[in-house]
C-alpha cells in the first residue's frame, strides 16, 4: 500500500491511496469466512455454508465493504501519523476514467481532497483593554422583580373593569377595509395581556373595558410588528402574521386580574426556606443579593462577547473556504446554494473561534477536568429549574440529574465544549487589562442591546 500527499494550495491538499490485492485479500477472505459461519441458507446446515458459495453470492459487496473499511483506517492513521489538522472531513474525488472490475485482483487508487487548518499566532496581551461592568441593582429593577414574584404567588380575580396589567379574554376577529368582519378571515378566542401591548394609545383603549365591550385596533401597531407575538396570539404562522394589514375587533368575554400576594410570612416561606426571612426588609435584601448574583453572570456574558470580538479582530487568518463549502454541501444534501452563502460567514466565524480556542488550550496546557464539566452541567440544570420555581433543588438531586445528563454522549460533548470555551475565556481574562466600571442594571441593559 502506498499513501502520499500533494499540496494543491496553501490550505488544500490531495491525499492519494494506492491499494493492491495483497493489501486487502486477507481482510476479504476473513470477512467471507466469518459470514459463512453465520449464514443461514436453504440446503445448508447453520455454520456449514462453504466460503466459496458465499464468495459467489456476496463476494463483490463484501469486497467493497472491506475496501471502504481499509480506506477509512488507512486515511485516519495517516492523518494521525502526519499530525495533519484537517477541517471538515476528507472528500473523495470522483474519477470517471477509472473503472474497476472488482474481481479480487484489482489495484485501486483513491484520491481525497482535504482542507488544512491554517497556522497563526494569538497576539493578545495586556495592551488590550476591555471594560468589566459591576452591575448594581437599581430601585426600578428591584421593584419589578418583587412585583413579578408577588404575581407568581398571587390569586386570579375577575374585576368588572380592566386596568393596565389585566388580561382580556375574548374573541379577536379580522376586519375588512369597510370595518365589517372579514368573511373567512382570522377569528380566534384568545387572551390579550395588556402589559404586552407596545403602543400606548392602543393600550389606553383597552383599559376601562368590561364584559361584552367591543374595541377595534391595528394589531401590527399594537405589537410593534412583532410577528412571533402576533402569530402566537392569533394561532397562525409567523409569515402570515408578518403580512397582516387588517384591523382586528376584540369582543371582551371576561376580565382577568392576577392579584399580587401580600408581603407576609406565608409569602416569604414560599420563596425562601421557612423562617429564614421574617421581615420585608430582609426579603428585599435577599432579592437584591439574588439579582446581583444573576447580574454577575450578565456581566461575564458581556465580557465574553467583548473578548470574542477582540480576539477575532486581532487574530487574522484564512480558511479553505471553497473546500469547506463543498464539504458542507456534501454533508447536508438539503442545503441550498442560497442557504450556504447566507450562513457560511457565521459558520466560518465560529470555526475560526474554535481553532483559536484549541490553540490556546494546546499552547498553554489548559486542562478541562471532569469536575469542570460536571459543575457546568449542574449550573445549567439548576438554571432550568429556577425558570419554573424560585425554590432551589437539593445538591444531591442536582448531582444525580447532572450525572444522568452527562451519560448522553451528545449532551456530554456539548457541555465539554462549553467548559473548554469557558476555560479559554478565563485564560484571556488573565491576559488582557480589565477596567472595572459600576453601572446600573437599566443602563447596562441599554448598553447590551446597542
Amino acid at each position: 500500500m502506498n499513501i502520499s500527499q500533494e499540496k494543491t494550495g496553501q490550505l488544500n491538499a490531495v491525499i492519494t491511496i494506492n491499494i493492491d490485492a495483497n493489501d486487502y485479500q486477507a481482510r476479504v477472505d476473513k470477512a467471507i469466512k466469518d459470514q459463512a459461519k453465520k449464514a443461514k441458507l436453504p440446503g445448508f446446515r447453520p455454520g456449514m455454508v462453504p466460503p466459496a458459495h458465499i464468495k459467489r453470492m456476496y463476494g463483490k459487496s463484501i469486497l467493497v465493504d472491506e475496501i471502504n473499511n481499509l480506506l477509512s483506517d488507512t486515511l485516519n492513521n495517516y492523518l494521525n501519523e502526519q499530525q495533519l489538522e484537517v477541517l471538515g472531513q476528507p472528500l473523495p474525488k470522483v474519477d470517471d476514467e477509472k473503472n474497476y472490475n472488482w474481481d479480487f485482483n484489482d489495484n485501486f487508487e483513491f484520491n481525497y481532497e482535504v482542507g488544512l487548518a491554517p497556522e497563526f499566532t494569538v497576539n493578545v496581551s495586556a495592551d488590550d483593554k476591555l471594560t468589566y461592568y459591576k452591575i448594581k441593582v437599581d430601585d426600578e429593577t428591584l421593584a419589578e422583580r418583587i412585583k413579578n414574584l408577588r404575581r407568581s404567588y398571587g390569586k386570579m380575580t375577575n374585576p368588572d373593569v380592566s386596568a393596565e396589567d389585566d388580561v382580556l379574554y375574548g374573541v379577536l376577529e379580522q376586519l375588512s377595509a369597510d370595518g365589517s368582519v372579514f368573511e373567512g378571515g382570522i377569528s380566534n378566542t384568545t387572551s390579550v395581556r395588556l402589559d404586552q401591548v407596545q403602543d400606548e394609545s392602543i393600550k389606553a383603549s383597552l383599559v376601562g373595558l368590561k364584559k361584552d365591550d367591543v374595541v377595534t385596533f391595528d394589531i401590527q401597531k399594537a405589537y410593534n410588528n412583532d410577528a412571533a407575538r402576533i402569530a402566537a396570539l392569533l394561532k397562525i404562522d409567523e409569515a402570515e402574521a408578518a403580512d397582516l394589514k387588517s384591523d382586528f375587533r376584540l369582543t371582551v368575554k371576561n376580565v382577568n386580574r392576577l392579584e399580587e400576594s401580600d408581603l407576609d410570612q406565608a409569602f416569604f416561606d414560599k420563596i425562601f426556606p421557612a423562617g429564614t426571612v421574617t421581615t420585608e426588609e430582609e426579603f428585599r435584601t435577599k432579592i437584591t443579593e439574588e439579582l446581583e448574583n444573576m447580574m454577575v453572570q450578565d456581566a461575564d456574558n458581556k465580557l465574553q462577547s467583548d473578548l470574542y470580538n477582540l480576539v477575532l479582530d486581532k487574530v487574522q487568518f484564512e480558511l479553505p473556504d471553497e473546500f469547506l463549502k463543498r464539504w458542507l454541501k456534501a454533508t447536508n444534501e438539503k442545503l441550498t446554494d442560497e442557504e450556504l452563502e447566507g450562513g457560511y460567514p457565521e459558520f466560518a466565524k465560529n470555526l475560526k473561534w474554535t481553532l483559536i480556542g484549541n490553540k490556546i488550550v494546546r499552547d498553554n496546557n489548559l486542562e478541562i477536568q471532569y469536575e469542570d464539566v460536571l459543575s457546568l452541567a449542574k449550573q445549567r440544570i439548576d438554571a432550568q429549574f429556577r425558570m419554573y420555581s424560585p425554590q432551589p433543588i437539593s445538591e444531591e438531586q442536582l448531582n444525580q440529574y447532572a450525572v444522568q445528563f452527562l451519560q448522553d454522549k451528545e449532551s456530554a460533548n456539548r457541555i465539554f465544549e462549553e467548559a473548554k470555551s469557558l476555560k479559554v475565556f478565563e485564560y484571556l481574562k488573565g491576559i488582557v487589562t480589565l477596567n472595572e466600571q459600576e453601572i446600573t442594571f437599566g443602563d447596562f441593559s441599554k448598553l447590551a442591546q446597542a
